[in-house]
């Protein structure tokens, strides 16, 4: 819908224009109801900033903000480069800010980039709320997701199909005899971390075969969770005869735990990763692995903001890439009838 104005959101959402500016200003003193309708209704209006807005966005400067979930991970680190190589082409710097998976730290980082006036953002949420994007569509700054997607907003966004990778690779490791399948995933707040165990569990329906809840555990996707939850899969009475991870730290902490235990892959426990990364042609065996399009994703990524800077109004675009899986020494043991 084109011209839809802040008094048709209050309209549609049954408040006041008050209320509604409140909302969109990332303001405090409304009732969660109140923010609810209000945000339900800018997406359903498709609600842009008004012409005021879109001035202060002309001032911008020919900087893009780049806010990555966390640092030490080296799939961002290949996004970094991705983004910046389009950026630099096409004239652009970036600004670079690490959220480190929270979303307070996230939230100082977008009230940073708007007073830096940004020409726009590229994010990968920290959380399935979309509440904090809110000031950034209100200040008419361009904004585009990557990794991780937000259901409730109409916005640019470059993903990767998670889901039926995840299927794929559990598939596999129920084809070389395993039905107690350990798996470690980020948290439901991101959409990664939802959509690959959604996957894990699509593997075993798909083949007839119940799952074990207490095989499949939740955390922060870093090192340390890997580590944690590995350790703690390991003890239990009945442990996992095949682990997979969802994210490459958590790859790190689980094969950490997997050596501290002194346990041989595949002999002992078959193994497969969502991500490869470099240092994973140093392994003995080599890992089966999900590889992601890392630096395609963040070329899309680069490219929808430059288009998104010059053509603010444009429908919004779904980018949605195919990892590729490939099957290797660390899950090819078939057990045997008595595993």
């Amino acid at each position: 819908m084109q011209n839809v104005k802040i008094a048709d959101v209050a309209r549609e959402a049954g408040v006041s224009i008050a209320t509604v500016s409140r909302v969109l200003s990332g303001k405090q003193n409304v009732s969660q109801k109140a923010r609810e309708r209000v945000l339900e209704a800018v997406n359903r209006l498709g609600y842009r900033p008004n012409r005021i807005a879109r001035s202060l966005r002309a001032k911008s400067s020919k900087t893009i903000g780049l806010i990555i979930s966390d640092i030490q991970n080296p799939f961002f680190t290949a996004i970094v480069r991705a983004v910046e190589d389009v950026a630099q082409l096409h004239g652009y710097s970036v600004l670079l800010c690490n959220a480190d998976e929270d979303p307070d730290k996230e939230a100082l980082y977008i009230d940073l980039l708007m007073e830096e006036r940004v020409a726009g953002v590229i994010l990968s949420p920290t959380s399935s709320s979309s509440a904090p994007y809110h000031t950034l569509m209100q200040a008419g700054i361009p904004l585009v997701l990557f990794d991780r997607r937000l259901d409730d907003l109409r916005l640019d966004t470059v993903v990767v199909d998670g889901r039926s990778a995840s299927k794929q690779i559990v598939s596999h490791l129920i084809e070389m005899g395993h039905t107690r399948i350990g798996a470690i995933f980020g948290t439901a707040d991101a959409s990664t971390g939802r959509e690959r165990r959604a996957g894990y569990m699509d593997a075993f329906e798909e083949n007839g075969l119940s799952f074990t809840p207490e095989l499949v555990r939740t955390g922060v996707p870093k090192a340390r969770t890997g580590y944690e939850q590995t350790t703690s899969l390991l003890a239990l009475p009945k442990p996992p005869t095949a682990l997979f991870t969802g994210n490459n730290l958590l790859t790190i902490g689980a094969l950490r735990a997997i050596y501290e235990h002194h346990l041989a892959i595949p002999q002992d426990i078959a193994f497969a990763a969502f991500d490869e990364m470099d240092w994973m042609f140093l392994m003995n065996p080599p890992l089966t692995v999900v590889k992601q399009p890392i630096y395609e994703m963040g070329e899309q990524a680069a490219n929808l903001i430059l288009e998104r800077i010059k053509q603010y109004d444009r429908p919004a675009v779904l980018v949605e890439l195919q990892p590729t899986v490939y099957i290797r020494q660390s899950s090819t043991r078939i057990l045997s009838p008595t595993s």
